[in-house]
C-alpha cells in the first residue's frame, strides 16, 4: 500500500496527481475513442448528450460549486447560445465563428446579469436568476421573426472538414473534443489566482475581501465565465435536438442543471461530469422502469419531474457531497482498510455559534 502526500506547490496545481492517475485517464480516453466502433448509433447519441451536459455542468459548477452563487436560470444561457448559433448558421456564418460569437454573447449577457445581482445572495439570488430565465423564455416566444416563436425552426447541419455534423460518429467525436477542451480550460482557470479568488468568495466573502479580492469584479467574472461555458454547450445542444423551440429551455431544465451539480458533488469538476452522467441516463432509466410500474403511476405526466425532486431532496439530506463525495469515501475506506474507524465516515454534528460556548 502506498500513500501519496503533497509536499510542494507544484503537486497541488498539477493536472494529474501521479502516474497512476495518468494511466487511468489515458485508458479512459482510449475507451472513449474506441466507443464508436463498438456501440450503436443510439448509444453514441446518448453519450454525446452526456458530453454536452458535462460542459454545461462545468459552467454551472464554476458559479455554484466554486463561487457559491446559486443560479436557477442557466437554461436561459443555454437557450441564448443555441438560438444565437442556429440563427448565425442560417445566415451563412461559418460554424467556428458562429460558435465563438454565441459563446461570447452568452458570456457578455452573463456579466450584464451578474453585475446587478452583486448584492444578492442565497435564495434572493436564486429568485433573481429564475426571473431572468422567465424573461429570456418570453423573449424567445415573442421575437417571432427571429426565433419563430412557439413554432420554432430547424437547426442547419453544416459540414466540418467535409463531414456532416448530422453523422452520429462525427458528432460524438466533436462533443468529446469539446468536453475535453472545457475540462482543460476549467482546470487551468481554477488553479489560477482567479480560481482561488472564486473559492475564497465561496468560503467567506468577508475574509476574501480582507485579503484584497474585489468581490464585484470576481462575482461578475464568475457569472460571465459560467454563462460562456453554458452558451458553448448550447451551440452543441442545438444540433443534438435538431429543432429549437422555447419550451425546450424552461424552468424544468434549469432545475435539472442544478440537480446535476448537486447530485454530482459541489466544488468538483468530477462532480459536474458524474452529475451529467446521472441526469443524462435518468430519463432512459425511467423509461425502462415504466414497464414495471403500476399503470396508474407509469402514465402520470409529472413522474419525471417529481422523481428529480425526490432525488435532489434525498442527496441534500443523506449525501450532501454528492456522487463524487461518496466515491472519495469509498477510496478512503479501501486505502485505510483494515485500519479504518467508523467515526471517519460519520457526519459531524454542527452547532450554532451560541451553542459552541455552552
Amino acid at each position: 500500500m502506498r500513500f501519496f502526500f503533497k509536499t510542494n506547490y507544484n503537486q497541488d496545481i498539477n493536472l494529474f496527481r501521479d502516474n497512476v492517475d495518468r494511466f487511468w485517464y489515458g485508458l479512459l480516453l482510449l475507451a472513449l475513442l474506441a466507443a464508436p466502433f463498438v456501440l450503436e448509433d443510439f448509444w453514441l447519441g446518448e453519450i454525446s448528450y452526456v458530453f454536452i451536459l458535462s460542459i454545461v455542468g462545468i459552467g454551472l459548477m464554476i458559479l455554484t460549486g466554486y463561487t457559491g452563487q446559486v443560479s436557477l436560470g442557466h437554461a436561459a444561457f443555454l437557450g441564448i447560445g443555441a438560438y444565437t448559433h442556429a440563427v448565425l448558421l442560417g445566415l451563412g456564418v461559418p460554424f467556428v465563428i458562429s460558435v465563438t460569437v454565441a459563446t461570447l454573447l452568452s458570456a457578455f449577457i452573463g456579466a450584464v446579469i451578474g453585475f446587478p445581482a452583486l448584492r444578492l445572495t442565497g435564495i434572493y439570488l436564486s429568485i433573481a436568476t429564475l426571473a431572468f430565465a422567465f424573461i429570456i423564455e418570453q423573449i424567445l416566444i415573442r421575437w417571432e421573426h427571429v426565433t419563430g416563436g412557439f413554432k420554432g425552426f430547424p437547426v442547419d447541419r453544416p459540414e466540418i472538414f467535409g463531414t456532416s455534423i448530422a453523422d452520429d460518429r462525427f458528432f460524438y467525436y466533436l462533443t468529446m473534443g469539446a468536453v475535453i477542451l472545457a475540462v482543460l480550460v476549467a482546470l487551468n482557470l481554477l488553479r489560477s489566482p482567479t480560481g482561488r479568488a472564486f473559492i475564497a468568495i465561496r468560503d467567506s466573502e468577508i475574509a476574501a475581501q480582507s485579503m484584497g479580492v474585489n468581490l464585484a469584479a470576481y462575482k461578475t467574472l464568475a457569472f460571465a465565465v459560467s454563462a460562456g461555458f453554458t452558451g458553448f454547450g448550447g451551440t452543441l445542444f442545438a444540433h443534438k435536438i435538431g429543432y429549437l423551440a422555447p419550451d425546450a429551455f424552461n424552468i424544468l431544465l434549469s432545475i435539472q442543471l442544478l440537480l446535476m451539480v448537486v447530485v454530482g458533488g459541489l466544488g468538483s469538476i468530477h462532480g459536474a461530469i458524474f452529475g451529467a452522467i446521472f441526469v443524462g441516463s435518468l430519463p432512459q432509466l425511467i423509461a425502462i422502469l415504466r414497464d414495471y410500474l403500476p399503470e396508474s403511476i407509469s402514465r402520470q405526466p409529472g413522474l419525471e419531474p417529481g422523481l428529480f425532486g425526490v432525488i435532489l431532496v434525498f442527496f441534500i439530506l443523506f449525501e450532501p457531497l454528492g456522487i463524487y463525495g461518496r466515491w472519495l469515501k469509498i477510496k478512503l475506506y479501501f486505502s485505510l482498510f483494515p485500519l479504518y474507524k467508523k467515526a471517519t465516515f460519520k457526519r459531524q454534528k454542527t452547532y450554532t455559534k451560541s451553542e459552541r460556548f455552552r
